[in-house]
């Protein structure tokens, strides 16, 4: 093989930054890839992600700040993150989890002024040559399809 085309990467090469925070943004949520809202936080799917069901839990509350979480905010992101692993085991079947945020740009977060934590499925064996030798991941499900099948996922789990 010498060539493999990925077109749909060169918006993330070429799209200048969005002004404002992708957490705090307002619109459309499945234009914003919003899966899930509460009161005090937002699931949204990366629209960069590791592999299909790359899910980010944050707050509305625009804060880079572990420290000045409330409990109840602090129990909300948590609660999250437990229901988004929930949703990832009954939709795709991983065989485990990496769950985590990454606190500043040395700590590698894109999104250094607004806290978020990452739940990442994995399979065995989702690992493969394109990330090693291209700098590339090779992603099976089109990123809105990931949407669609999880939505519904969500608002059985919350009784909406």
């Amino acid at each position: 093989m010498d060539r493999l085309w990925a077109p749909w990467r060169v918006e993330y090469l070429t799209r200048p930054p969005a002004p404002g925070c992708i957490f705090c943004a307002e619109g459309d949520d499945r234009d914003l890839l919003v899966i899930h809202r509460t009161p005090l936080a937002r699931v949204m799917l990366n629209r960069y992600p590791y592999c299909n069901g790359h899910l980010l839990v944050s707050l509305h509350r625009h804060t880079a700040e572990l420290g000045e979480l409330s409990g109840a905010e602090m129990q909300e992101l948590f609660r999250l993150v437990a229901l988004c692993k929930d949703v990832l085991v009954r939709s795709s079947s991983p065989d485990g989890f990496n769950i985590g945020m990454n606190l500043g740009k040395a700590a590698g977060a894109g999104v250094e002024d607004h806290l978020h934590l990452h739940v990442v499925p994995r399979w065995s064996g989702d690992s493969n040559f394109m990330s090693v030798v291209a700098d590339l991941r090779v992603l099976p499900e089109a990123l809105l399809a990931t949407y669609d099948r999880l939505l519904p996922f969500f608002a059985k789990a919350e009784g909406a």
